[in-house]
């Protein structure tokens, strides 16, 4: 004890230790960096298509997966900043970005169908929802072939007000899933209430399925919750043929991973389109 209120008096007050200091360091590098993308319109979306597991010749709808450029062009990921801008006003916008050149994506190749990535705080958000009521205005097939994807930990937050946010906009012919389960904690009792259409099991209990008793049993439990209630099933993060072949005799009815393609943004579908052409 003595020794720990020491390291502690070594501190001078108003102080981060070293480590917190470089984090916060880090995390306000990459807000700006973030945000100066967001000024320069340098945002956009990379597109992974999600297979049918027992008909991978064709994509059952692709991910829209929101990419910012740096100062030197580099296309960086959304692994990279999300969780530092997630709880700003920044991530309120990049949301409204992705969800805006979703819209305007779907409204373009009216066959089809695409899933956007949001946070549960930007539930009520004005600007998000005029970009979301404007797509819908202009063309009235958008809704049907969209797909809202929440994050488990994101929608634990205020599960009530996803719930009627959720209610209100399958209305409209939207579905919503229910992304990275098994990582967060999402209390049993609100899973049956949220009425989510499309489950995505976390790709961590994915990776390695096929030699990993402990994963597959843990996959087995969560895609009996989804069977339950009714939900599509999407496996993450499918890196290898022994694991696409075992998810699938699991029944899993969607897989979305490397091992069919990476994202891109490029728009996958037409460059399958004039690959057709040439032949």
């Amino acid at each position: 004890m003595r020794g720990s209120r020491r390291i502690r008096a070594d501190i001078p007050a108003g102080h981060q230790d070293p480590l917190s200091y470089a984090v916060t360091a880090r995390d306000r590098s990459t807000i700006e960096m973030v945000n100066q993308a967001v000024r320069h319109k340098q945002v956009m979306l990379a597109y992974q298509a999600v297979v049918p597991a027992r008909d991978q010749s064709r994509p059952a709808f692709y991910e829209g997966l929101i990419r910012v450029l740096d100062e030197t062009g580099r296309i960086i990921p959304a692994r990279d900043f999300i969780s530092a801008i997630e709880e700003t006003e920044t991530g309120r916008i990049i949301d409204c970005l992705a969800l805006e050149q979703g819209m305007k994506t779907l409204a373009k190749f009216p066959d089809l169908r695409l899933s956007v990535n949001m946070s549960a705080r930007s539930i009520g958000y004005d600007r998000w929802m005029r970009t979301l009521k404007r797509g819908l205005g202009a063309d009235p097939t958008v809704g049907e072939r969209l797909i809202l994807e929440i994050t488990e930990s994101s929608a634990m937050l205020v599960p009530e007000l996803v719930i009627n946010f959720m209610s209100a906009l399958q209305r409209k012919g939207i579905s919503f899933a229910l992304d990275d389960f098994g990582a967060g904690f999402t209390s049993f009792r609100y899973l049956r209430d949220f009425y989510f259409d499309i489950l995505k099991i976390d790709g961590q209990f994915i990776r390695g399925i096929a030699a990993s008793p402990d994963n597959q049993v843990l996959t087995a439990a969560l895609a009996s919750i989804a069977e339950q209630f009714d939900m599509l099933t999407v496996a993450e993060f499918v890196e290898n043929a022994q694991d696409a072949a075992y998810l699938t005799e699991m029944g899993i009815d969607c897989l979305q991973g490397y091992y069919f393609a990476a994202p891109t943004v490029r728009l996958p579908w037409a460059e399958k389109e004039r690959a057709r052409a040439v032949l």
